[in-house]
């Protein structure tokens, strides 16, 4: 695998200088900076790429150009947003960049409830406890018809829960859900975020899909002629939020993206984090059934708790995921198609002096260097037996 780091661009506490020194070689990033919707200049994307470069570093993958919420919605319009999109991919392939990530989240982009949730050893990490999130969807939020969504039980221990916060709990608690977690697509206030959630009543997952490979009608085009490959990532978490669809979370989704456009350049990003939450998920059956479409790799595993909907981010060798299983797949996927997948060590604890100096929510350095270094031990180990 090609090692590769995620970078949030010039204030990222991270430097270049340090993802050099953890050992990848190359970066994931975005142009941050500017909004949902515009294209990127070329010029800015050049910029960027000689930014990197001279770090003595590679722009491997984009992530992410973010997918306008009129997409999603199939707004009136919408097309001249998909057709921005598709300007963008057309100029990042002129520079050089072929690879993107992206998502079709409805509203929000990756959840969770805690951002230093502590462990038993004195780590932190990120948590989505499913009770505390439908404290804030019944209680905070008050969305119509969220009771219809909860058991009787956790509506029940969600109001336990929600009692119990005091003020600068439910502002944090908010915070954390709907201000946009790194890399989010969209940050909100509470009535913003009411307002978005109310573009989708009528919306269903099957119209969500359609939704997608309209986009994908237009996009995927534009990336081949380019010579560019498109990752879709999975939902995070894999199941509905706040009633919304949610159409990138199993195996039986993948394969309804696949067929949408026939096509390698309309593609995967296999993340074993997020759809290593469901249970149902048979991550290394995903690799050998849809190999040739996986473009980009998170590798992150988390750990279910006892009520089965709650989890936390666990160790990269720790958790529920075969970690070993998923490297031993992915590296007889890579012979098999005769190249190097990049690779990014997705998310990681708050270890050492992560826990006394300021990072990004998920991307402390020393962390995600214990996880690239774990992962690099077992893609070795992987190779010698084989």
């Amino acid at each position: 695998m090609q090692q590769t780091w995620r970078w949030f661009g010039p204030a990222d506490p991270v430097s270049l200088a340090d993802i050099r020194q953890a050992g990848a070689t190359g970066v994931v990033t975005a142009l941050h900076d500017l909004p949902n919707g515009t294209v990127w200049p070329m010029e800015a994307i050049a910029a960027r790429k000689v930014e990197i470069e001279a770090a003595g570093l590679t722009w491997s993958v984009v992530e992410s150009i973010p997918v306008h919420e009129d997409i999603k919605t199939g707004a009136p319009g919408w097309e001249r947003h998909a057709r921005a999109w598709a300007e963008t991919v057309r100029n990042l392939a002129a520079c050089g960049i072929t690879r993107v990530c992206y998502n079709f989240m409805p509203v929000i982009d990756w959840t969770r409830t805690e951002l230093a949730y502590e462990l038993a050893d004195g780590a932190r990490c990120l948590r989505f406890d499913h009770v505390r999130y439908a404290a804030f969807d019944l209680f905070v939020l008050g969305r119509a018809g969220a009771g219809a969504d909860h058991s009787p039980e956790t509506v029940a221990a969600a109001r336990v829960a929600f009692e119990a916060m005091t003020p600068t709990d439910i502002e944090a608690l908010t915070k954390t859900i709907i201000a946009g977690l790194p890399g989010s697509e969209e940050s909100y206030s509470l009535e913003g975020f009411r307002q978005r959630l109310s573009a989708y009543e009528d919306l269903d997952a099957q119209a969500l899909r359609r939704n997608l490979a309209a986009f994908l009608t237009i996009v995927v085009p534009v990336a081949e002629a380019a010579g560019a490959l498109l990752a879709i990532h999975p939902d995070d978490p894999p199941r509905s939020l706040f009633g919304l669809p949610r159409i990138v979370s199993t195996i039986d989704d993948m394969a309804a993206i696949a067929a949408m456009v026939d096509s390698p350049a309309n593609g995967f990003t296999l993340c074993t984090g997020s759809y290593g939450v469901r249970a149902d998920n048979d991550i290394v059956a995903m690799i050998e059934r849809f190999g040739d479409r996986i473009h980009f790799l998170h590798l992150r595993t988390t750990k279910r708790e006892a009520d089965g909907l709650s989890f936390h981010e666990a160790a990269h060798l720790d958790g529920d995921v075969d970690m070993v299983a998923v490297i031993r797949a992915i590296h007889a996927l890579e012979r098999r198609r005769g190249c190097l997948l990049p690779m990014r060590p997705d998310h990681g604890h708050q270890i050492l002096d992560d826990l006394r100096k300021s990072s990004t929510p998920g991307y402390p350095a020393i962390g995600r260097l214990r996880g690239l270094a774990e992962l690099r031990g077992v893609e070795r180990a992987v190779q010698a037996l084989t």
